[in-house]
C-alpha cells in the first residue's frame, strides 16, 4: 500500500475509487471499503481511497469540528488492512472544498484518477456547499463512463434503537455516554485511546496499584468512569482496569486517563502505549479516605479480570 500527498501531479486510471474523511473507520466505512475492494478485483486493477487530513470540518465550519477517533496514521492503517492499494491524502483547504461538483467531477476524479468505478455511501457529499449527491455522481457516471455503486447504511441494534445508523457522530456519542461496548458494536473492534505513556502524579503506586497515564492523546476521550480494557504496549497486552476523569477523592481538577495492568511490573514511561476499552464499570466517585479508594480498586481490578476473560 502506498500514500500519496500530491494531488496536483496525480494521474491514475482505471482504479475503483471511494472519497471521504473515514474517521473512526467504522463498520459503515468497511462495508463501502470491502465494496470498492470487490469491485477492484473484479476489474483485475486498483482501489484508491481519497481522504482528508486535518478533517474537513477545521476549514468549513471551525467552531463545530468532531473530535477525533482515530489519529491519522491510524486511519491510514485502517484503510490498509481494509485492502486500499493506494490512499491519496489531501490537505483540507478552503479552494479545494469551494469546486463546484461539477468542476469537481471534471478535474479532480476524471482527470486524476480515471476510474473504472467510484464507490460511495448513501450520504455521500462532493463540491461547494456539498452540492454534489449520489444521483448527481451517477449522472456523471454516465457521461464520463464510470459505474457508481452506493452502498447502503450499516444498520445496529443499540438498546431502544432497535434500527440506529452506524455514523461517526453515533460512535462519538456512545462514547461520550460512556458505552463502549456498543462503541464497539459500531467500530467492530474496541475503541482504543493511541498516545505515549507519560508521569503522572504517583498517587496509585503509594496505593499498591501503580498506573500508567496516557499523555500525547489527541483522541475523544470515554465519558469519565472506570472501565475495563486492555493495553497494549512493547512488553506486550495485558489486562487493564482504567480510570477516566479528574481523580475526585483527591480534588483533581484535570482529567487523565489511567491504567493499572496487575499483570505488568515495570517501567513503560515514554513508551507507546495503545488503551483499548472493553466495559464500564462504575462512575466516577469520590471515596472518604485513601483506604476506601484502595479496596473500590481491589474490586475493580478483579471485575477488570472477569470481563477480559470473555475476550480471553
Amino acid at each position: 500500500m502506498r500514500v500519496i500527498d500530491d494531488l496536483e501531479s496525480l494521474r491514475l486510471q482505471g482504479v475503483v475509487l471511494t472519497i471521504g474523511n473515514f474517521d473512526g473507520v467504522h463498520r459503515g466505512h468497511q462495508a463501502i471499503l470491502a465494496e470498492a475492494r470487490q469491485r477492484a478485483r473484479d476489474f483485475g486493477g486498483e482501489m484508491v481511497v481519497m481522504t482528508f487530513d486535518p478533517h474537513p470540518a477545521t476549514i468549513l465550519s471551525p467552531d463545530r469540528v468532531p473530535p477525533t477517533l482515530t489519529p491519522h496514521a491510524e486511519k491510514l492503517r485502517l484503510i490498509a488492512r481494509a485492502g486500499a492499494d493506494a490512499i491519496v491524502v489531501v490537505p483540507a483547504r478552503r479552494e479545494f472544498f469551494d469546486i463546484p461538483p461539477d468542476q469537481f467531477i471534471r478535474e479532480i476524479l476524471v482527470a486524476r484518477f480515471r476510474p473504472r468505478a467510484v464507490v460511495e455511501g448513501a450520504s455521500f457529499r462532493y463540491g461547494a456547499h456539498r452540492g454534489g449527491t449520489p444521483e448527481s455522481l451517477r449522472q456523471a457516471g454516465k457521461q464520463w463512463g464510470f459505474e457508481v455503486r452506493i452502498v447502503e447504511p450499516v444498520r445496529v441494534a443499540l438498546g431502544g434503537h432497535p434500527d440506529a445508523v452506524i455514523s461517526s457522530s453515533l460512535v462519538r456519542h456512545l462514547l461520550a455516554s460512556g458505552t463502549v461496548d456498543q462503541a464497539a458494536d459500531c467500530l467492530g473492534r474496541p475503541y482504543a485511546l493511541i498516545g505515549r505513556v507519560e508521569h503522572g502524579a504517583g498517587r496509585g503506586g503509594k496505593l499498591g496499584f501503580p498506573t500508567i497515564n496516557v499523555g500525547d492523546c489527541s483522541q475523544l476521550i470515554p465519558a469519565p468512569g472506570v472501565y475495563a480494557g486492555q493495553a497494549e504496549i512493547p512488553a506486550g497486552l495485558f489486562t487493564a482496569a482504567i480510570s477516566v476523569g479528574v481523580n475526585p477523592t483527591f480534588d483533581g481538577n484535570r482529567v487523565s486517563v489511567e491504567a493499572h495492568l496487575p499483570d505488568f511490573s515495570g517501567d513503560a514511561y515514554g513508551q507507546p502505549v495503545r488503551l483499548a476499552f472493553m466495559n464500564w464499570l462504575r462512575p466516577q466517585i469520590r471515596f472518604e479516605s485513601p483506604a476506601a479508594l484502595k479496596e473500590q480498586i481491589s474490586q475493580d481490578v478483579a471485575a477488570a479480570r472477569k470481563v477480559m476473560q470473555v475476550y480471553s
